[in-house]
Parts: structure tokens; sequence; C-alpha cells
């Protein structure tokens, strides 16, 4: 994997991080303990970012974050986690920085720390990146050292756009995969040119780009990829990139002729999106070590090519653009 800087923040990241949700919840049973082994694989193999949030199985997921980073001890990763979702309504007068300051008290105690690294509003209603008063509040958080820097996890091109006008965002996290190309249209060249961290999460479409899922996969009754299929408990787009499930099926199909001989369809996939090189760390998440180890060897592919990029660029725009890229 390659290290490099994150962004403007005083952190070197490696370009393939962890992403914490599936340890956290809503991806069927994964045990504690479980959550454990796979995120000490991931570290095992050298990944020094990890992406979490406070509502990933109610806190769950930080603690492990915290439990696993206290027993082994040495230089600590950088640690991401996300704030926002637990308003309930989930609306932009929510984004007050009281309650922004109560949802960072709280990853505080979960993940055993005096400040965090990184702080995200969590796909906040786009009303509030109109609202200045909101990073106003985040200044002042940081300011008063509970936050190192802070970032927003979007759900739409637009959104990355608006947010990265005001000055003390440090990352944008954003959906980027085979399946989701219009970041790299427009945001890229903006984000590079203001040097923000791009973080690209769902890269393997909620593992329809592992090559892995057929018509017949049956999901877990607590799995998003049985009850937010059509956009019930959150945005769509966080589950198989927002794509029919289908098409998607149809689509992997063709990209699965791309992929060279010895490299699973995964790996393929991530180092797909790392050809990019705008985005600063790709958080693939994992279930298990073997996993988690697979994700990091994926930086260690060659580069595809030109003629491979180009056909998966006429794969998206044929089959999958239709569904997602005026959407998102």
């Amino acid at each position: 994997m390659k290290e490099h800087s994150f962004g403007r923040m005083p952190f070197s990241v490696t370009n393939v991080g962890f992403g914490a949700w599936q340890i956290g919840g809503s991806w069927g049973d994964v045990s504690e303990a479980d959550g454990r082994a796979t995120l000490n694989a991931a570290l095992d193999a050298g990944m020094t970012f990890i992406d979490t949030a406070d509502v990933y199985g109610d806190g769950r997921s930080e603690k492990i974050v915290a439990d696993v980073l206290k027993s082994r001890g040495g230089k600590r990763p950088m640690v991401a986690t996300k704030a926002g979702r637990r308003l309930n309504p989930h609306v932009a007068d929510g984004y007050t920085k009281a309650n922004l300051e109560g949802f960072i008290d709280r990853s505080l105690k979960n993940l055993e720390v005096e400040s965090l690294d990184l702080v995200q509003l969590h796909c906040p209603p786009t009303e509030v990146l109109y609202r200045a008063e909101v990073f106003e509040g985040l200044n002042e958080l940081q300011k008063a050292g509970k936050i190192k820097g802070y970032g927003v996890s979007v759900e739409k091109v637009e959104e990355a756009l608006k947010a990265i006008e005001f000055p003390g965002v440090e990352s944008i996290q954003i959906i980027y995969n085979i399946f989701r190309q219009r970041p790299d249209h427009l945001f890229f060249q903006e984000a590079r040119r203001k040097n923000v961290a791009v973080i690209a999460r769902v890269p393997l479409a909620s593992g329809l780009l592992s090559g892995k899922i057929t018509r017949d996969t049956k999901f877990a009754s607590d799995d998003h990829r049985n009850f937010n299929r059509n956009g019930e408990a959150f945005d769509v787009g966080e589950t198989f990139a927002g794509v029919p499930f289908e098409v998607g099926l149809q689509a992997v199909e063709e990209v699965r002729k791309l992929v060279p001989a010895g490299a699973t369809m995964a790996a393929f996939a991530l180092r797909w999106i790392l050809m990019h090189e705008a985005v600063t760390v790709v958080i693939p998440g994992a279930r298990n070590g073997e996993q988690a180890k697979a994700n990091a060897e994926a930086a260690s592919l060659a580069p595809l090519s030109q003629d491979v990029m180009a056909a998966t660029r006429e794969i998206y725009e044929r089959l999958i653009a239709p569904h997602v890229h005026h959407r998102w």
C-alpha cells in the first residue's frame, strides 16, 4: 500500500483503509470477536486509516476500534468517525453546535481519546451545507481541542462541491466505484485543487463488485442489502450503489471479463478506484481477517491499462449511468 498525506491534515495514511461499518451492524451477524479479529488483521496488513461512525451498531464499532487500538499499543492509525445521524428526526435544524458537541463528546468516550482525529457530518440534509453557522460551530469545537479536523460524508456530487466551499472542510467522503463514476467528472478536479482529502466509500457496491453475489444469494434480515433495497431505511444509493440488483448482476458479468488472470474481481475493483490520484483512501469493509488482508493486497496489483479503464467507462455509461448518474 502507498502511504501519503491526508489532504492538509498532519496525518499520513495508507491508500487502502478499513471501513468499520460491517463490524458495527447492518451487515448480518458479525460478532464482536469477529469484528476485533477483522480489524486486527487489517492493522497487521499495515492499514493506517480507520473509518467508523457513532451510529454503527449504536457505538459498537467505535468501542471495538478503541479496544483493539488500546490492546495493540504503539503508533495509532488515523481514526475518522461521523456525527449527525443520531438525530431523530434527521433534519437540518438538528445540526446545531450543541447537538454536534454532544455527539462528539459521546464519540470521544467511545473511542477513549481526548480529541477526535476527524469528525465527518454524516450525510446531512443538503440544506445543512448552506448554513455557515454549522461550520462556524465546528471551527469552535476544533479550537476547543475536541476535534483535530472535520469533513463531510455526502450522498451527491453537488453536496461535495458545496461542502468544499467552506475553507475548514478537510475531507469529503463519497461513493466512488466502477458503478458510481460521476465524482471523477468534476468533483475530483476541485478536491485536488483545494487539497481536500477524498475518502472513497462503498467501493465494492455492497459486495456486487466482489463477483460473488448471485440472484440466489440470501441476505440476513438485519443486513441492509435485504431491508434497504429501495431506500426504506436510508439513501438507496448506499445499497448496491443504487444500482437495480438485476442490472448490477448483468454489469458484473461484463466487468468480470476485464479482470486480469490471478486477480479477484474485488481486488480489481479496488485497484480501479486507486487509479485516480484524487482518491486519498478507499475504505472497503470486511467481515473476517482474510477479506481484510485481501483488501490490503489489492493495492499491489499492477496499474490498469487505459484500454481497461475505457472499457469500464463504456460498461458504466451503457448499463449503469441511466440509473445512477443523474441522482448522485
